[in-house]
């Protein structure tokens, strides 16, 4: 999903926050949503992208944008889950999600 380094980075974020947030997001959002069927993770992180999206979850979907990456999903497919928020989250939240996914993507083809 993401590089065991850049994992490390964010569960430290996390702990050093608040040792319980870290716990809460490893038990439920990682050990029990993201391990249930019948998505695979490359849909599950579509869905995510375009959930943060719609909410203007700006620091969630930078770190999801990689993990969908990370997952098998293409810029197209990034750029388009992404997209299908317009009708319902506005172009607004559209456009700030565009922005995000292009740099992390620029910064993900620079990295290779």
């Amino acid at each position: 999903m993401v590089g065991d380094e850049q994992a490390e980075r964010i569960r430290c974020g996390w702990r050093d926050l608040s040792p319980d947030l870290e716990r809460l997001i490893l038990g439920f959002v990682a050990g029990q949503i993201w391990t249930r069927s019948p998505l695979d993770l490359k849909t599950r992180s579509l869905c995510t992208v375009a959930a943060l999206t719609a909410l203007g979850r700006t620091s969630a979907l930078e770190l999801n944008v990689r993990m969908a990456s990370g997952n098998g999903a293409t810029k197209e497919e990034i750029v388009e889950a992404i997209l299908q928020m317009a009708p319902y989250a506005g172009f607004p939240a559209v456009w700030d999600g565009l922005q995000i996914a292009s740099r992390v993507l620029k910064e993900r083809d620079a990295g290779q």
